[in-house]
């Protein structure tokens, strides 16, 4: 007990740091739950369509939220020694990184969008997607804007701003839904395309209050005061970017993979597609709880890397990876309790005309709910291992064991047993499995090495 006692002390800061981490990036899946819930009310077609189009748009994505992540350990370093003029200085850098980045991505999807009717994907689907994306394409640019002033508040240990601007964007795009996807309250029924415009008013709104919030709130304001003084640096552009793209580079790498995913269910039908999107966005819910935690990794992580305190480094880190354990075990028992019953929250019984669809795709979505109860922890782990990386500036090397892992291993498994095995959508998933097995084994043993090594290197000075 005095052995564990020494990292479970941590857990309530710990905690207090990944609570509201959590509660934002759940806000933005519950903006996709939300989209998918009320969609699904549309039919399987619809549901397969916002499944496709978000495939694509989860790949822009991870490049601006990965390359938004360098901003955090760099802030913590900075706030670890107490630097502000260089906190400012990391502030203002990563600001305009991703508006440049948010502006370039955002055209990059829109250019991308006829590439959806080469993917051999059922033209009922493409056609709905199609409209989608448009929309979900430009709401890149707030968001990417969201997430630097989100990383710079992170990186102070100040986690509740973002939280509650992406409470606010929720409440918001509910409302919109309700109007723009069934034309209520004397809206258009947009349908699937009311979804996406709702999704990108939302991030706008978020986006507003997260730059009200910073600008009014005394905490920042050593940061945001007179800001625009200094001229730009080449130097910390070049570091931004150096960490940026290969966390970048990690996060795109393991969406890609999941992303892939949808494709090769796209191949299957419209169904098995569906049951993919049901499983994975029940599976992503459970991975922002990690994603929060590996926020907090980052954290501590880097105030103790800015104090050259390795052995706490250590110690304050692996306290996370316990509680994270903790978590992802209790959500693989519930996905295996609750797994016949979970995909219902999606689909409307009462649709008579599609209660053939209805029946398969919740057979489908419930064995893969088995599936994802036993990637659970090792999903878990890898992402808070990533994070506690992200705060030792240590991207190069978990950016190649990311392409190894997806990839060289995950990748060809899922195409392998899902299609020219004939296993179907659960052959896709055990791909999924062992990829994320395998980087989470890979990341763990570079954490393991790299943190003896500067706890022994620090000892010989």
């Amino acid at each position: 007990m005095g052995f564990l006692s020494a990292y479970t002390k941590e857990f309530k800061y710990n905690l207090k740091l990944a609570i509201p981490v959590i509660t934002a990036l759940l806000g933005h899946t519950f903006v996709q739950l939300i989209d998918n819930i009320m969609v699904g009310q549309l039919g399987t077609a619809s549901l397969a369509a916002i499944s496709l189009g978000n495939s694509f748009f989860w790949v822009a994505m991870s490049v601006g939220v990965g390359f938004s992540t360098a901003i955090t350990p760099l802030i913590a370093e900075a706030d670890g020694q107490r630097n502000i003029l260089k906190g400012k200085k990391v502030l203002i850098h990563g600001f305009l990184s991703c508006i440049f980045l948010g502006i370039a991505l955002s055209i990059f999807l829109i250019i991308t969008q006829p590439f959806l009717y080469e993917m051999g994907q059922p033209k009922e689907v493409v056609d709905l997607a199609f409209k989608y994306l448009f929309w979900v394409a430009i709401s890149l640019i707030p968001l990417l804007i969201f997430q630097a002033f989100k990383q710079f508040s992170d990186g102070l240990s100040y986690t509740k701003p973002s939280m509650y601007a992406s409470l606010l964007a929720n409440i918001f795009n509910i409302i919109l839904n309700y109007m723009l996807i069934f034309g209520n309250w004397g809206a258009p029924a947009m349908g699937i395309e009311g979804a996406a415009l709702g999704t990108l008013i939302s991030r706008v709104l978020a986006l507003l209050f997260m730059m009200i919030y910073i600008l009014i709130d005394k905490k920042f304001a050593p940061y945001v005061k007179n800001i625009t003084e200094k001229g730009l640096d080449k130097i910390l552009f070049f570091k931004i970017f150096k960490i940026g793209f290969p966390s970048a580079a990690i996060m795109f790498f393991e969406i890609t993979f999941f992303t892939c995913a949808v494709w090769l269910s796209g191949l299957l039908g419209k169904n098995p597609q569906a049951a993919n999107q049901i499983a994975l966005n029940l599976s992503t819910v459970t991975y922002m709880v990690a994603m929060g935690f590996g926020v907090a990794a980052m954290i501590r992580v880097g105030n103790q890397k800015g104090k050259s305190n390795y052995i706490e480094l250590r110690r304050v880190a692996i306290s996370i990876f316990l509680l994270i354990f903790i978590f992802d075990f209790i959500f693989c028992v519930i996905f295996l309790l609750f797994h016949d019953q979970l995909p219902w929250l999606y689909l409307d019984f009462e649709n008579s005309s599609n209660v053939k669809d209805i029946y398969e795709v919740v057979k489908l979505s419930s064995g893969l709910l088995i599936i994802s109860a036993f990637f659970q922890i090792s999903d878990g782990l890898q992402a808070v291992v990533l994070g506690a990386l992200r705060g030792l500036q240590d991207v190069n090397l978990p950016a190649l064991i990311a392409f190894f892992s997806y990839v060289l291993i995950g990748l060809p498994i899922s195409y392998i047993l899902g299609i020219k095995l004939n296993f179907g959508v659960n052959g896709i998933w055990f791909g999924l499995l062992s990829g994320l097995t395998s980087s989470s084994i890979l990341l763990f043993l570079r954490f393991q090495y790299l943190t003896k090594k500067l706890i022994l290197k620090n000892a010989k000075i």
